[in-house]
């Protein structure tokens, strides 16, 4: 994927292949943090976009890389590979930001690359083991084996918290200079 274009995600998916099987499919992309692959429900995402410069704001978490206006919208833009623990992205130009609806807003991921469109029946979608976990874990929605990778399945609404969301965009219109 070159990273000097904007991709708008489709949202008529007329033509697309949708495999045979009995039960339900969904499609997700699936993107890259380090060697790890995760995936979104495709009807969250908006765009996906080369990485750009944001506008820092201050007291915001360090996953919080700052806010973009993205054609009269402020989104706030997450670094998941912070959000995940794994320490602050050293973003290039070859990452990319993957836009997402979370609720009425629009939020930008941070990722190392964008891998695939999957089209997942329903029933192979494999429920998170019963373990400790942190409560951080808990927008993990569910595990899926795409051939010989294992991806981690995202609920965007329960990853990012609402008021983070809400609190970057206010400051951000604060940081732009809009009312």
């Amino acid at each position: 994927m070159s990273s000097t274009h904007n991709y708008l995600m489709p949202h008529d998916q007329k033509g697309m292949e949708v495999q045979d099987s009995t039960s339900e499919t969904r499609q997700y992309i699936s993107f890259t943090i380090g060697q790890e692959e995760y995936g979104v429900d495709i009807m969250a995402v908006r765009e996906i976009k080369a990485w750009t410069d944001t506008t820092h704001l201050p007291n915001t978490p360090e996953y919080m890389r700052g806010v973009l206006n993205l054609r009269g919208v402020i989104v706030p833009i997450f670094d998941l590979r912070c959000r995940f623990g794994m320490g602050l992205t050293q973003a290039t130009n070859m990452h990319v930001v993957v836009i997402v609806q979370v609720g009425q807003r629009m939020i930008g991921m941070l990722v190392d690359a964008v891998s695939d469109i999957l089209t997942i029946a329903e029933d192979e979608i494999q429920q998170m083991p019963q373990m400790e976990r942190n409560i951080d874990d808990e927008y993990l929605s569910g595990l899926v084996t795409v051939k010989d990778r294992l991806v981690a399945l995202l609920d965007a609404d329960l990853l990012f918290n609402q008021q983070s969301i809400e609190n970057g965009v206010v400051l951000g219109k604060a940081a732009l200079g809009d009312k």
